[in-house]
């Protein structure tokens, strides 16, 4: 949920607000740093109100920006409301900042040379004057000499004769020139084969392979791959063309060379035989609260306990689940929050961890306690100091007696010593620098923490890997993957992958009703860490994903609306899980 439209929202139920409050112009568009003002009427029984307090805001200060006599300023391309509240009574105003003309323009080739009669695509970027990138959709391509190489409207570069020339893309006023040189072709076959029988899932890397006349092969190919249906996809990396099945069946695999070289392949698809059942063994109420975030833990006495958060009340609850079947309650803790959102345990299984939200003193912060009596724990100690806040989300860095905490406040993250379990102290802090963030979760996983930064995507620390000079105490920023849903909800690294997850709430979601939300996994190659990729998701269109967690190749994916579901995710990953 936008927290700012959240907080203007509220402000509608303060006291002694007018009857009515209109917003002119209630809508506009407004170029990137154009400034226009808006004016207002306030009226208290028909009649206009003149001397009320007046305060002007915004619901995303990244696109705009208002001064305290209603004068709007549009700083970069995107959507957002202008609120005005007099005497406590909001009216909007919806400004929209149209998308930058592209400003620069980069394009290269993949291949040093282009063989006659085949053809090889051009990577291309486009971006605007502010660094936002474009489509190349709508790039315009031309070739100086087309008698030695021609371009098609997608930006594929085909080589008709050897000789070299120049081609150009543009895209509004910005051009790029990529010199070509296109060689004799030497090969005097082509070949494509595909595998008998594969599963649906599995990765088939496909490669044409070229010979010349005396058998020697031919490298450097960079065919365009199409399939035929539409429950498999193939993509073109490198020389090879990556293709996976979402549906059993037979799918037709073209790869085109050139536009007289066209080889075909049929690849047959098996189901995945990997389905298993559920059976609900036991279920532990908690007396008419919503549950939140959920820890399970082996006691110090042996026995396996789980400490139970709760939505909207102050009470954390713990379980005895030894044998799961019958869990029992063994105590309750409450809490001066309106919501306990997250816990954890430390490895060390002697300490947990909640965190407050809502505190009716603003004091929230996080509750350390003491697990040496496991059934039922006692508050060792709290620290507020400088999360006063609230925090969403933590995570424990045992080795270095260290928690990672996000707090709503600062929308960073802060380091909290927990070395001495009774004097927690503040060690270190990390955030975007930027006015305008939020912060919803944080793991740390082999050196490397990972900042789920809803609209700004995920972002990657060093934390004590030794790749970036980053420590536990001092992180040093990797890398950030933003992508256009946003919304950064979780994220779980899993050997070459990081498994990442939206929360997108509907405008008029209701916590005290089940919740129609969205969002689903993006699944990205993490192999340079430093460049992000995403190559796979997992969704359920009609429902938005939670939580997740990943252990021995199996990826567990808690829904709001489409209840746990469990997938397979060995081996390499594409397409559609």
């Amino acid at each position: 949920m936008n927290l700012a439209a959240a907080l203007l929202a509220a402000i509608a139920f303060q006291a002694g607000a007018p009857d009515s409050v209109v917003v002119r112009p209630a809508e506009l568009e407004l170029a990137v740093g154009a400034t226009r003002g808006l004016t207002y009427r306030a009226f208290a029984r028909g009649r206009p109100v003149a001397d009320a307090p007046v305060r002007w805001t915004v619901s995303d200060p990244a696109v705009l920006r208002v001064d305290a006599d209603g004068r709007v300023t549009a700083l970069r391309p995107g959507q957002a409301r202008v609120a005005v509240v007099v005497g406590g009574r909001p009216a909007f105003a919806t400004v929209i900042v149209p998308q930058l003309p592209p400003a620069s323009i980069e394009a290269s080739l993949p291949v040093a040379r282009v063989l006659a009669g085949t053809g090889a695509p051009l990577d291309v970027t486009v971006h605007t004057r502010l660094g936002d990138e474009l489509p190349s959709a709508g790039v315009r391509f031309a070739s100086a000499d087309e008698s030695i190489a021609t371009v098609d409207a997608a930006g594929r570069v085909h080589g008709v004769r050897p000789g070299r020339t120049t081609v150009t893309a543009a895209a509004g006023d910005a051009t790029a020139r990529i010199d070509v040189r296109v060689a004799e072709n030497p090969a005097a076959s082509y070949t494509l084969t595909a595998p008998s029988m594969v599963r649906t899932g599995d990765v088939v890397r496909l490669r044409i392979r070229a010979r010349t006349r005396s058998g020697d092969d031919v490298s450097g190919l960079r065919p365009l791959w199409t399939v035929a249906g539409a429950g498999a996809q193939i993509e073109a990396e490198g020389e090879e063309g990556v293709f996976v099945a979402e549906d059993a069946g037979r799918y037709v695999v073209t790869a085109a060379v050139g536009p007289e070289v066209v080889r075909t392949a049929v690849v047959e698809v098996e189901p995945r035989d990997v389905h298993r059942g559920f059976d609900l063994v036991g279920r532990g109420a908690t007396v008419g609260h919503h549950a939140g975030d959920t820890w399970v833990w082996e006691g110090v006495d042996g026995r396996d306990y789980a400490l139970i958060g709760t939505f909207m009340h102050d009470w954390a609850k713990v379980f005895d689940v030894t044998d799961p079947s019958h869990p029992v309650l063994t105590d309750s803790l409450q809490l001066d929050a309106r919501r306990i959102n997250d816990v954890k345990i430390h490895p060390n299984n002697r300490i947990g961890i909640v965190t407050r939200e809502g505190a009716s003193d603003r004091r929230n912060g996080i509750v350390l306690l003491d697990l040496a009596d496991p059934a039922h724990p006692t508050i060792l100690s709290e620290y507020t100091e400088t999360v006063t806040g609230g925090v969403h989300n933590v995570w424990i860095l045992g080795e270095h007696d260290l928690v990672y905490a996000c707090h709503n406040g600062t929308s960073d993250v802060h380091i909290i010593d927990i070395a001495d379990p009774r004097a927690p102290r503040e060690v270190g802090r990390w955030g975007l620098d930027k006015e305008s963030k939020t912060l919803h979760d944080v793991i740390v996983q082999d050196g490397y923490a990972y900042l789920s930064y809803w609209d700004d995507g995920v972002v990657i620390l060093d934390v004590g890997a030794g790749t970036h000079g980053g420590t536990p105490e001092e992180p040093a920023f990797v890398s950030q993957y933003r992508y256009p849903e946003g919304n950064t909800h979780v994220a779980w690294r899993h050997g070459r992958y990081l498994f990442v997850g939206d929360e997108i709430f509907p405008a008029d979601w209701d916590p005290s009703r089940p919740i129609e939300a969205r969002g689903y996994i993006h699944v990205l190659d993490m192999t340079d860490i430093e460049n992000p990729r995403e190559v796979a998701r997992y969704e359920v269109p009609e429902a938005g994903a939670h939580n997740v967690w990943v252990e021995d190749d199996v990826l567990y994916v808690g829904y709001y609306q489409a209840g746990l579901r469990v997938v397979d995710v060995s081996g390499e990953l594409r397409g559609d899980l």
